[in-house]
């Protein structure tokens, strides 16, 4: 029996972190937690790449258009979404945690790269705030060594066996 798996060795990996503006007292742990992550485990400095949105809707596209723009030799391995969606009174929670997942779902699934997923969806701001690096961790952390692995694995097939 032969395994395939990915490491998480971060060397030679470009990574596009696109990260969402609204809550950003949130998303700025996110990012920070997720940007540790990468640089312990080996991608440089000049391998990151930050992109700043409006909100958690805005994700996908941006990741679309980043991904598209950067094609050919100095395309991304990985990407890093990163947002936090609360419960309010309103249905807009389902629309635009629903449309964020289903838009990157869709970039995954095209297997160009790899995707971390690192988008809070909460009931209530405590549970955003320990997930977001307090008591359960650092879910842009966990999105970045996922990024990570994943790319790893895509070389992994890609090679000729």
């Amino acid at each position: 029996m032969r395994t395939i798996e990915g490491s998480l060795l971060g060397e030679g990996l470009r990574v596009a972190l696109v990260v969402s503006r609204f809550n950003g007292f949130l998303t700025e742990q996110l990012l920070a937690g997720a940007l540790d992550t990468l640089r312990r485990h080996g991608v440089r400095e000049d391998d990151l790449t930050v992109i700043r949105v409006p909100g958690t809707f805005e994700i996908a596209a941006a990741a679309r258009r980043a991904l598209a723009n950067a094609g050919g030799k100095g395309g991304y391995d990985a990407l890093v979404a990163l947002g936090a969606v609360i419960r309010g009174e309103t249905p807009h929670f389902e629309y635009v945690a629903g449309e964020a997942v289903k838009g990157l779902s869709q970039i995954a699934l095209e297997g160009q790269v790899a995707v971390g997923f690192g988008i809070l969806a909460t009931e209530n701001l405590e549970q955003a705030i320990a997930r977001a690096g307090t008591k359960l961790g650092n879910r842009g952390a966990d999105a970045a060594l996922a990024a990570l692995e994943q790319a790893n694995l895509f070389r992994e097939l890609a090679k000729k066996r």
